[in-house]
């Protein structure tokens, strides 16, 4: 099957999803069922690309700039599907940012140029996983918002794991990932072009984030130390007056 056949049944399905949870959930606005349709995505590109990584190989830290296998072509015509859907979502709502914007251009760029070129698919995927295994906590954190569960015990674990996978496999695993693709002779300039600017993307959504988890923990330090204050003054006894 011809490569953008592939893409446009990706893109045809996505939209077909999205389609359905707006029949579905008809009393829920557009962006509910867009980010069902996200986490869907989020989801099943984290299963695929695992597989892509892990088992069927090869491995992205060695093999960087070889050839694409089938497998690898076929999870990036499903992914670059979603990102043009989701793009087109987001001008169309004018939902989201410079930066989100530019990610997604910046995305479909990078998968673009591995499909045409037939190369470098192995650590596109790579970047793919690592971008997409926060997705759903990302996700889930909104859905949280909109049920009024956020400001919970859940919605804390749901945020202290997104920082953490976030600052561990997107940055942390992201930096040697990007290491070895500039160090790689295979990998062509464009590839790596495109690599330095998804790193620095993803650096600035990492400040963001280190922010976001600055101003939760000091507002939950300062709500801990008046609820402890509250607590030590109605646990005090009145003192008597002798006559």
């Amino acid at each position: 099957m011809p490569l953008y056949i592939c893409v446009i049944c990706s893109l045809i399905g996505w939209l077909c999803l999205y389609l359905l949870f707006c029949s579905t959930f008809s009393h829920r606005g557009p962006e509910w069922n867009c980010r069902l349709v996200t986490l869907t995505h989020g989801v099943i590109m984290v299963l695929l690309t695992a597989y892509v990584v892990f088992v069927d190989g090869p491995w992205p830290f060695t093999h960087a700039g070889t050839e694409n296998t089938d497998l690898q072509i076929f999870a990036l015509a499903v992914c670059l599907g979603y990102f043009f859907f989701d793009l087109g979502w987001c001008v169309c709502y004018r939902s989201e940012g410079p930066v989100m914007l530019a990610h997604h251009a910046a995305s479909i760029v990078g998968i673009l140029l591995a499909l045409l070129m037939g190369v470098s698919g192995c650590e596109t995927c790579g970047v793919i996983f690592g971008s997409e295994i926060t997705n759903p906590l990302l996700q889930s954190r909104w859905f949280l918002r909109q049920l009024g569960l956020y400001d919970s015990l859940l919605g804390d674990a749901v945020d202290l794991l997104f920082i953490l996978l976030f600052a561990t496999v997107r940055v942390g695993l992201g930096t040697v990932m990007f290491y070895c693709e500039l160090t790689s002779p295979r990998t062509l300039l464009i590839m790596k072009l495109g690599g330095v600017v998804m790193y620095l993307l993803a650096w600035v959504f990492m400040v963001d984030i280190a922010r976001f988890g600055y101003k939760k923990t000091r507002a939950k330090y300062r709500k801990w130390m008046v609820n402890r204050e509250l607590k030590e003054t109605s646990e005090e006894k009145p003192v008597g007056h002798e006559e």
